[in-house]
C-alpha cells in the first residue's frame, strides 16, 4: 500500500515550469510513459496551437502564451488573494481617489464559477404552438410573450450545424421543428416539418425512455395534494419504537375502498398509499382487486441477484442517461441514476425527476435517493414505488460534500444511527423492490464505522450494501482500503457486499474480487475509460485509438441530442455535459504509450505527445482544448462561452 501515500496534485504535474523536461517513469505519482513520447509543457501547448488548428479558440487567444493556465473569467479574477487587491482594483482606487471596501476572500471549491443563466435563449424565442404546428390556437392566448413570426425568427436563428438530424433519423420526427439546429434535414420546401410516418408510429407505441414526470402528478406535488397514508402509518409506528423486519402494516379493504365509490376519485389527489394499484400515479374507478389491497411481505419481494455483475456507480453530473448508454454498450450490467434529492422530488421539480429517467437498454436499473429525515425519505420512496419503473432503490450514505453533510444527509447518517435505522426500515416497508445502501468506511480518516453498521443494515431490511473504501475526510487523497473491505465482507454475513474504489483495469477488478465481495462498483474508472467494462469481461488491455475514442464521443453527442434536444438550448446542454466528461477523459493514457501496465488511477500523466494530433489533443488538460474537441462534434461555441468543470480542477491525488 505504499502507493497510498502518493498525493501529487495535478497542478504540480510533470513539466511544471515552462522549460522543465518531461517526467521520468521513476518519478512518484506520475504515469510511466515511454521516453520517446515525453515532452515539456511548453512544447506540448505549442504543438497544439500550431498544428492541426484551423481556427483558434477564443479562450486560447486570451490565454498565457507561456503555456500557463488560461485567463480567468471576470467573476473569478476579482477575488482577493491573501488580502491583496489585484491590479484592476488598484487602478480603480487611484482613479476614484478613495479605497474600495475590502471584499471577503471566497473559500472552498469553484467559488468563482459563473452562475449566470443564459439569456440569449429567451431572445426571439419562437412560440411552442408554432414549433408543434398547432398555430390555430396559441397555448398562452393574448398573454403570449413568444415570437409568432417564423420569418423573423429565421433571420436571427444561428446557422444549422449539419445536414443530418439524429432525432429525425432515429424516431422519424423531430419535435423541435424549425428551431432544430439541424432543421434542413427535415423541413419541406414550404418550411413544414416532415415526418416518416411508419418509423414515427413504431416509436410512438414503444417509447425508448421511461420514468418521465406526468404533468398532472407534478401539479399535485406542487400543491401538496398527494396523501402518503401508508408512509404516515409506518412513521407513527417507527416513532414508537423499532419494528421487526417482518412487521409490515397492512392496508385494509375498507381503506382501499374508501374514495373509490364514485368517479370523483379520478380528480382527487393521487394518494400513493390510498388503494391505488402499483405504478399508477392517480386513482382509478372500477372494482377492487387483490392488487389494490394486498401488500407484498418482505420475503415475497423480488430479490436483487446481481452477484458478480459489473455495477456502474451513480455519478453526479457525469452519470447522465447518455453516458450510461455508452457504458451499457461496453458491457456494464447494472446502472443507477444520479443522486436525486428526495425533497426536490416531493416538490415536483422537473430537473430532479429527469435524474430518474431510464433508457430501454438499461435492463437492471435503480435510482439513488439522498435525504436526512425518515419522513421525507419514506414518502419519496412510496411515491416512486407507485410512479416509476425501477429494479431497486439505493440510499446515498456516502456523499461527502458539505452541502449534503451539514444538513444531516450523506455520510452524516453514519453518525445518526437512530435516524438511519428509521429511514431504512420505513423505505423498505413501502417499497415493492429491493432497497440497497451505499456507504463509506466512515467519516473520519482513521475511525472506521462500516463494520459496525453492516449487521444492522441486514436486520433493518437492506438487500445489498456497496462500500466505498475511503472515509469522508480522505476524499481521493489516498487509495481505497480494500483490506478493510475484506474485513467488512465477513461482518456483512449473509448480506451481499459490493466493493468500490480505484478500479481502472481488469487486474484491479480481479484483485478486488479476491477479497470476497459479491461484485464491484466502478465509478471514476468508467469516466476515464468507459470501455473498462469490456476489458474486465475479456481480461485484456485495449489499446483504443484516438479515432475510436472520437467515435465514442460522437455517439455520446447523438445520445445527448436525443435526451436534451436538438434546439439551441439542447445543443449547448449536450456540450456542457460533454465538456464535463472530457475533463475526466484527458487523464487516460493510451496503452501503447505506457512503459508499465496497467495505468493507476492515483497517478497523473506527464506532458506527452500522442501518436497523432488527435491523441495529443485528447491528452490536454486545458478547457480551451476540450472546447475544440466539442466543436468537432457540435459546431462552434456561442459568443462569450465560458466553461469551468464542476469538480475542483480534476486534481490527481
Amino acid at each position: 500500500m505504499a502507493e497510498g501515500a502518493l498525493e501529487a496534485p495535478a497542478e504540480n504535474g510533470g513539466g511544471g515550469g515552462g522549460g522543465d523536461s518531461g517526467a521520468s517513469a521513476s518519478e512518484r505519482g506520475v504515469a510511466p510513459i515511454k521516453p520517446q513520447y515525453l515532452t515539456t509543457k511548453e512544447q506540448f501547448h505549442k504543438f497544439l496551437e500550431t498544428k492541426g488548428q484551423e481556427k483558434p479558440c477564443q479562450e486560447t487567444e486570451t490565454g498565457d502564451p507561456g503555456g500557463n493556465d488560461l485567463a480567468e473569467p471576470e467573476a473569478k479574477r476579482i477575488r482577493l488573494e491573501d488580502g491583496q487587491m489585484q491590479d484592476g482594483q488598484t487602478d480603480r482606487v487611484a482613479e476614484h481617489g478613495e479605497p474600495l471596501p475590502a471584499q471577503k476572500r471566497a473559500r472552498g471549491q469553484n467559488k468563482g464559477r459563473p452562475h449566470v443563466k443564459p439569456t440569449h435563449y429567451d431572445q426571439n424565442r419562437l412560440c411552442p404552438s408554432l414549433i408543434q404546428e398547432s398555430a390555430a390556437k396559441c397555448f398562452f392566448g393574448d398573454r403570449c410573450r413568444f415570437l409568432h413570426d417564423v420569418g423573423r425568427y429565421l433571420e436571427t436563428k444561428p446557422a444549422d450545424l449539419g445536414p443530418h438530424c439524429v432525432l429525425f433519423e432515429t424516431f422519424g420526427r423531430c419535435p423541435y421543428g424549425v428551431t432544430c439546429r439541424f432543421a434542413r434535414a427535415h423541413l419541406g420546401p414550404e418550411g413544414q416539418n416532415l415526418v416518416q410516418k411508419e418509423l414515427a408510429a413504431r416509436w410512438a407505441q414503444h417509447l425508448p425512455v421511461r420514468n418521465g414526470l406526468d404533468k398532472a402528478l407534478q401539479q399535485q406535488l406542487r400543491k401538496r395534494k398527494i396523501r402518503f397514508e401508508r408512509s404516515e402509518q409506518i412513521l407513527r409506528q417507527l416513532s414508537q419504537g423499532p419494528l421487526p423486519a417482518a412487521a409490515v402494516p397492512e392496508v385494509t379493504a375498507a381503506e382501499g375502498a374508501s374514495g373509490q365509490s364514485n368517479c370523483e376519485a379520478l380528480e382527487a389527489p393521487a394518494g400513493p398509499g390510498a388503494g391505488t394499484p402499483p405504478r399508477s400515479p392517480v386513482r382509478t374507478c372500477g372494482p377492487l382487486t387483490d392488487e389494490d389491497i394486498v401488500r407484498l411481505r418482505p420475503c415475497e419481494k423480488k430479490r436483487l441477484d446481481i452477484g458478480g455483475k459489473l455495477y456502474l456507480a451513480p455519478l453526479t453530473t457525469c452519470g447522465n442517461l447518455p453516458f450510461r448508454r455508452i457504458c451499457k454498450r461496453f458491457g456494464a450490467d447494472v446502472t443507477c441514476g444520479e443522486m436525486a434529492v428526495c425533497t426536490n422530488l416531493l416538490q415536483g421539480q422537473t430537473s430532479e425527476w429527469a435524474l430518474l429517467k431510464r433508457h430501454q437498454c438499461e435492463d437492471i436499473f435503480g435510482v439513488q435517493l439522498e435525504g436526512a429525515f425518515p419522513d421525507t425519505m419514506t414518502k419519496c420512496a412510496e411515491l416512486l414505488n407507485r410512479t416509476i419503473d425501477v429494479d431497486f432503490v439505493d440510499i446515498n450514505v456516502g456523499c461527502p460534500i458539505d452541502l449534503v453533510y451539514k444538513k444531516g444527509g450523506g455520510c452524516a447518517l453514519m453518525h445518526r444511527s437512530a435516524k438511519f435505522q428509521q429511514i431504512v426500515r420505513g423505505m423498505n416497508q413501502v417499497l415493492d423492490v429491493p432497497l440497497t445502501v451505499k456507504i463509506r468506511t466512515g467519516v473520519q480518516e482513521r475511525v472506521n464505522l462500516a463494520h459496525r453498521l453492516l449487521p444492522d443494515l441486514w436486520d433493518w431490511g437492506a438487500a445489498l450494501v456497496t462500500l466505498h473504501g475511503r472515509s469522508r475526510e480522505q476524499r481521493y487523497t489516498k487509495l481505497a482500503d480494500w483490506q478493510y473491505i475484506e474485513q467488512c465482507v465477513k461482518a456483512a454475513g449473509p448480506m451481499p457486499l459490493f466493493g468500490n474504489g480505484d478500479i481502472l483495469s481488469y487486474e484491479d477488478a480481479n484483485r478486488a474480487m479476491q477479497t470476497g465481495v459479491a461484485g464491484i462498483m466502478i465509478a471514476r474508472g468508467a469516466l476515464l475509460k468507459p470501455w473498462l467494462f469490456t476489458e474486465i469481461k475479456e481480461q485484456r488491455h485495449w489499446d483504443i485509438s484516438s479515432s475510436e475514442r472520437l467515435d465514442i464521443l460522437r455517439d455520446f453527442t447523438n445520445y445527448g441530442l436525443e435526451h436534451w434536444g436538438s434546439d439551441t438550448q439542447g445543443v449547448e446542454r449536450t456540450r456542457r455535459f460533454l465538456l464535463e466528461w472530457l475533463s475526466f477523459l484527458c487523464r487516460y493514457v493510451p496503452v501503447g504509450l505506457l512503459e508499465q501496465l496497467p495505468q493507476r488511477i492515483n497517478v497523473r500523466p506527464p506532458y506527452y505527445m500522442g501518436r497523432n494530433h488527435l491523441e495529443t489533443l485528447m491528452a490536454s488538460q486545458k478547457s480551451a482544448d476540450w472546447i475544440r474537441i466539442s466543436e468537432m462534434l457540435l459546431g462552434p461555441v456561442p459568443p462569450n462561452f465560458v466553461f469551468l468543470p464542476k469538480h475542483k480542477a480534476n486534481a490527481y491525488k
